[in-house]
């Protein structure tokens, strides 16, 4: 991409995975022109007019308590968002809707690691013959860094989810551990009094996760509607 076709990137939520992305920016044909933190976006205080001017998307990897107002209000801007933030899912329906009303689009997921979301599609698939088998119980097990705010992670949450609509309705247990630096790691187990089927998945490095959503950033530039990291990764490239 030539330097006359750049796009300017804010980020929202300056702290590692921001930083990351930063670093990334260019290989992806961005340039950061906007950097909100605590700092300077208390509030939501940094998001107006003037500080997006020159803005064509947003990324925001901010907090629990922060991110479903930083994209309602970047929404109402006009400006496209990609987020990855967790914790906060209980808002989803209303950022949904009012994303809708904005006519922006926000591309959205737990995890913007592609292996992860592949992961999730091969999970569902699973949880869906598992169903059909009463003697298999399930599990979902999670470990990241210590300083990950939520646990369970919305990854494992998402999964869960996932199962229960592939048709896995019995109890799926699930737990989850902080420690140390772990970037992430997702285990799903199924298991009868015969065998144990286990699934995980591990994150090498915070690296999947921020080219993951520079790529989304990307594909969202000019589109409308609220959509899931893994309902486009068929389109990505």
């Amino acid at each position: 991409m030539s330097a006359a076709a750049t796009r300017g990137i804010a980020i929202v939520g300056y702290g590692k995975m921001g930083k990351l992305i930063e670093q990334l920016a260019p290989q992806h044909g961005f340039e950061v022109r906007l950097r909100l933190d605590v700092d300077n976006n208390a509030g939501g205080v940094g998001i107006t007019a003037e500080n997006f001017r020159g803005v064509d998307v947003a990324i925001e990897f901010s907090t629990p308590a922060t991110a479903a107002e930083n994209v309602r209000k970047i929404a109402g801007l006009g400006v496209n968002c990609v987020v990855g933030t967790t914790g906060w899912q209980d808002q989803l329906q209303a950022v949904r809707d009012a994303v809708a009303r904005s006519g922006a689009g926000v591309v959205w997921a737990p995890n913007f690691s592609v292996g992860v979301n592949l992961f999730m599609k091969i999970v569902a698939d699973a949880a869906g013959l598992f169903a059909k088998h009463a003697e298999y119980g399930a599990w979902g097990w999670e470990i990241h860094h210590s300083q990950k705010k939520d646990a369970p992670s919305g990854t494992l949450l998402k999964l869960a989810e996932d199962m229960r609509r592939a048709g896995y309705d019995r109890p799926i247990d699930l737990s989850a551990s902080r420690a140390g630096a772990t970037p992430g790691t997702h285990e799903i187990g199924f298991d009868s009094a015969g065998d144990t089927i286990t699934l995980r998945h591990t994150a090498r490095s915070r690296e999947g996760f921020a080219q993951g959503a520079l790529l989304a950033a990307r594909w969202v530039v000019g589109k409308k509607g609220f959509f899931e990291f893994k309902e486009i990764l068929g389109e990505l490239g």
